[in-house]
């Protein structure tokens, strides 16, 4: 067993353990990592980069028949073959900026193994034992396989495993409504795919904007995608091509699944994805060798990211914390921060946007209207149709909305985007609610013409309508333009 001692010992190689690796080596602290699987993990290799990859080969086969309304025909065509080959390059094209070989060359000493916790201040893994003064857990998570009857059992497919699919399903069903399910659900419905969605909660995307996910509802609905809310999977079997599934209603009502006015008890189909959350990867880890506190979310961390051993951090998924590339990021930001220059950075949760990339896209920041409402506001929502929107005209997309949330003085709490473009969108508000500015900064900012982002200056715009054109300022414009 080779001993090295170094400043920092991150482990897990995927996106916020690189950008601690990168970060600290960079600024001149000594890096070891520990990686034992794949370079750039989740997102690079199974989540991210791969989905949006598909969504983006979806979207053309979806949209390129729908041009007749601009005259322009299309056959539209899908060949997996070439669907596939077009994912393997996008991931092969980010892969050496995640490499082994570009971080070796920043001065990490890579370990492609495990690491386990042996003490307070060392893990061992790959013929090493690391002694280090910080150590950063960046281990992610995986998909939770709840304990469903008989899934186990049967073939299904998570996030790591439905990207290896060599056609398109006859009929894919999707175990969960969350954003992984949804994004699934509508790029292989858009390759060909008949699709049915079973959530157990009384409606997809509950952590969004409910009258977005209600616009959003409806589009997934008119492409044909099948939606079962309210109902759980009870049981699973079959193989793989031929999968039945018994549904068995979650909460209140009469046992039964209504579809078409029939009520049924099983559902038929050919593959069946699992979407129904994902699990901190802690196994391995020996963190009570460490004095290391975890729970089954993931370890516990204080806003400062520490766990109960001071000396060790943990960011991303295996913190417990919201599971989003950008968080893992977000979070290398602070630990490097806390190590190497002993400042007391800390994590602000209510800061944190994301986007669920359906078409079109579901956009969030800050608090929604009910959030706002439970936390002792009175909120005021300012609402702008995309129909009212001359760029969402010109291009037939007018399904969506941006709602923005404020309080009585203007301060903004939060806004919700559903549009084409609202992941690009969603920035700006999420600019301006870091700032802590107001309503005005967003409602007299010049926005170019025609853009989607008009949109958004219209809706901070809406704050001031109600004072602007009464009839007392009318009074005092009739009163002005008389006597001056």
């Amino acid at each position: 067993m080779t001993m090295l001692e170094t400043d920092i010992c991150v482990i897990g190689g995927g996106s916020g353990g690189l950008s601690v690796a990168a970060g600290a080596s960079q600024m001149g602290a000594r890096v070891v990592l520990f990686e034992r699987h794949k370079m750039g993990g989740d997102c690079l290799n199974y989540g991210c980069i791969p989905s949006k990859a598909l969504l983006a080969a979806a979207k053309l086969a979806y949209h390129d028949p729908r041009m007749a309304a601009m005259g322009i025909t299309a056959k539209k065509s899908v060949n997996m073959a070439g669907v596939k080959a077009h994912i393997e390059d996008v991931i092969a094209s980010i892969a050496p900026h995640d490499s082994v070989e570009r971080f070796s060359g920043l001065g990490v000493k890579v370990i492609s193994s495990d690491a386990t916790f042996t003490g307070h201040n060392t893990v061992t893994g790959g013929g090493y034992t690391v002694k280090a003064k910080y150590f950063v857990v960046a281990t992610g998570s995986s998909p939770f396989v709840p304990p469903v009857s008989g899934l186990a059992e049967t073939p299904h497919y998570t996030n790591e495993t439905i990207f290896t699919l060599s056609d398109v399903p006859e009929h894919l069903i999707i175990m969960g409504g969350g954003p992984i399910g949804i994004e699934m659900a509508q790029a292989w419905r858009r390759l060909g795919a008949a699709v049915t969605i079973v959530e157990a909660a009384s409606s997809i995307m509950s952590r969004d904007e409910p009258r977005l996910v209600a616009i959003l509802h409806q589009q997934l609905t008119q492409e044909g995608i099948n939606i079962i809310e309210s109902t759980a999977i009870s049981h699973v079997t079959g193989t793989d091509g031929k999968i039945t599934v018994t549904l068995s209603r979650k909460a209140t009502g009469d046992g039964k699944t209504a579809e078409d006015g029939k009520t049924i008890n099983t559902l038929d189909g050919s593959h069946i994805l699992v979407a129904v959350g994902r699990r901190p990867n802690l196994d391995g880890l020996d963190l009570e060798q460490a004095g290391i506190a975890y729970t089954r979310t993931g370890i516990t961390t204080d806003n400062r990211l520490r766990s109960s051993n001071r000396r060790v951090f943990a960011i991303g998924d295996v913190s417990g914390r919201q599971q989003f590339t950008h968080i893992a990021g977000y979070h290398a930001g602070i630990v490097i921060r806390n190590m190497l220059f002993r400042l007391p950075a800390r994590i602000d949760d209510s800061l944190v946007p994301w986007v669920t990339y359906t078409d079109p896209e579901l956009a969030h920041v800050g608090m929604t209207m009910d959030m706002a409402t439970a936390a002792g506001y009175d909120p005021i929502p300012l609402i702008t149709p995309l129909a009212e929107n001359d760029r969402a005209r010109a291009e037939r997309r007018t399904e969506g909305m941006v709602i923005a949330v404020t309080n009585k003085k203007g301060r903004i709490l939060g806004a919700s985007i559903l549009a084409p473009h609202a992941g690009e969108m969603i920035g700006a508000w999420a600019v301006a609610i870091t700032a802590k500015a107001s309503i005005k900064t967003m409602a007299s900012h010049i926005a170019p013409y025609p853009t989607y982002g008009e949109a958004s200056k219209r809706t901070a715009g809406a704050f001031y309508t109600p004072k602007l054109f009464s009839p007392r300022v009318q009074r005092l414009v009739r009163f002005m333009l008389k006597w001056f």
